[in-house]
């Protein structure tokens, strides 16, 4: 039977034969000699279990050192905060340019088409610095919101379930996630809101208004006083408290769901996969805090930019109100699902790894009690 006109002739296919692999074998030739690409793959192999067993060992160290963190104990409470700290810290301040185009869309929606369009414009005519602007504010706050959030919330899930008892702190668990998260959200959100202050007006003016962060605080407080810093407060505390009610209630409720669907007991599985579960469970808390949260978001960010001298909260937000509608507040939601599913997950994937770390529980208030594994 004839070969397709397609198919190479014997002719062809003997001019360029396919080098024969034995004498490799024969030698003992690692078959990463005979193509490259696999010595990469390798090589980028063998650097990550090296940085696994360093890590494994510096995390053995640590937990020699000091000696065990007691669950609840002040170590315990201190770990926590420095592991809040950096987890939204670092990830508030990587999604910067996220941020930046959200903020300008919701304060005038005409400003850009799209956040490829805006990302462009900006930094055609302000470079990578423009795509940042706002990161220090950011980094600052949010490393504050972060520490007084997370330690905050394993230090009120504790007095709550020991008011309870523990048999109604189990009947009762998904309201002490959300009594927890409420009043350790409601201090942080005292030390973030003079850094979110400046982070919006340096993102929602052309040219930024500060050049940093506390000159930025110092211009605030001299023309208009500490009030200055905190008249956008009563909005943040709306879009902060259910938002994080929301993402440590259903964080902690998705996580559970997991590991009773899956075989066996949590400690049965390793250290990468409990983090894959609570990188999992965050994104889609993160999703369900975006929804929930975003009205008062458009209205903080519309408050900071928009609000006269002297006018009250409420006389603000009604005439913003009628000025944009119910459907302006929901301009910039699909960046702001992307953000903050994305951030969430890697939140709790950084924060239980910092955990996993030091050497102790990941994520639940009394996980025997609740979930019995």
């Amino acid at each position: 039977m004839p070969l397709p006109i397609w198919c190479p002739s014997q002719e062809v296919l003997a001019a360029f034969p396919i080098p024969s692999t034995e004498r490799f074998r024969s030698n003992g030739t690692n078959a990463s000699e005979l193509y490259p690409i696999m010595s990469v793959s390798d090589r980028a192999k063998e650097l990550s279990q090296e940085a696994s067993r360093e890590l494994a060992k510096a995390s053995v160290k640590v937990q020699k050192e000091d000696g065990g963190i007691e669950l609840y104990s002040p170590k315990f409470y201190a770990a926590c905060t420095l592991g809040g700290l950096l987890a939204c810290g670092l990830t508030h301040t990587a999604v910067t340019p996220l941020d930046l185009v959200k903020c300008r869309r919701q304060v005038d929606p005409r400003l850009y088409k799209g956040n490829l369009e805006a990302w462009k414009l900006i930094g055609r005519a302000e470079g990578f610095r423009g795509i940042m602007t706002g990161w220090s504010p950011t980094f600052f706050g949010y490393s504050a919101q972060g520490a007084f959030k997370y330690g905050g919330y394993e230090f009120f899930k504790k007095f709550y379930s020991d008011l309870l008892g523990p048999e109604k702190a189990y009947k009762y668990k998904t309201w002490v996630f959300l009594a927890g998260s409420a009043s350790a959200e409601f201090i942080a959100d005292v030390a973030l809101c003079p850094f979110e202050a400046v982070k919006v007006r340096m993102q929602t003016t052309i040219s930024p208004a500060f050049t940093g962060t506390f000159s930025g605080i110092s211009s605030i407080m001299g023309k208009e006083g500490v009030a200055g810093l905190y008249k956008g407060l009563y909005p943040l505390w709306g879009r902060q408290i259910p938002y994080t009610m929301m993402k440590f209630a259903s964080f902690e409720n998705v996580v559970g769901m997991i590991y009773n669907y899956l075989p066996g007991k949590k400690t049965d599985y390793g250290k990468l996969a409990q983090t894959s579960v609570s990188f999992a469970g965050g994104y889609i808390a993160g999703i369900l805090c975006a929804i929930v949260s975003h009205p008062a978001d458009v209205m903080v960010s519309k408050l900071n930019t928009n609000r006269t001298p002297g006018e009250s909260s409420s006389a603000a937000v009604s005439r913003i109100y009628k000025n944009i509608g119910f459907r302006g507040l929901w301009n910039g939601l699909p960046v702001r699902i992307i953000m903050i599913g994305t951030l969430t997950g890697l939140q709790w994937l950084i924060y239980d790894s910092f955990k996993i770390f030091l050497g102790y529980v990941l994520s639940f208030l009394h996980h025997a009690i609740y979930y019995g594994r």
